[in-house]
């Protein structure tokens, strides 16, 4: 990653973890999923409220933890809002890949997520950083009700 690249990759994930985006509650939520790293403490509460078509219609997020994993939810929150099962379910899957084996995303369309590629350099930081979308990966199984999961046991 060249410096521009770092120093931007660094302020998104600042802004994000300072200022993070769908942050909250969501009382009428379909599905809620508590998700934790117990290798580092970082905990992140999941709440997704589904559409009439199975879309996401609206997703909050609460928890705490280190800037990745905070402004990973951020981020996820803002992308998937909207999109149906089937798109999430790819998103999912395309930000695996793309933070673990360094992946372009297949559309394209991740905007500040590609930012997020920047954590591979890190491999500790890459269960930070897939916490959330492993809380939504759960919340995508299950019509609703609540659920757990954790990043020491492989789904």
């Amino acid at each position: 990653m060249n410096s521009e690249l770092e120093e931007l990759y660094q302020e998104v994930i600042l802004d994000h973890a300072r200022k993070p985006r769908n942050f909250g509650d969501l009382p009428d939520a379909s599905v809620r999923v508590h998700g934790d790293n117990p290798s580092c403490g970082d905990e992140i509460h999941l709440a997704v409220k589904f559409g009439k078509e199975g879309q996401l219609e609206n997703l909050m997020f609460t928890g705490h933890g280190c800037a990745i994993s905070q402004a990973s939810a951020s981020l996820m929150t803002m992308k998937l809002k909207g999109k149906s099962r089937e798109e999430t379910d790819k998103m999912v899957r395309a930000f695996h890949d793309l933070i673990t084996e360094g992946k372009t995303p297949p559309s394209g369309s991740f905007g500040d997520l590609q930012l997020m590629a920047g954590v591979r350099k890190f491999p500790q930081r890459v269960k930070c950083a897939m916490l959330a979308w492993r809380a939504m990966e759960q919340a995508l199984q299950q019509a609703n009700g609540e659920a757990n999961i954790s990043t020491e046991v492989e789904t």
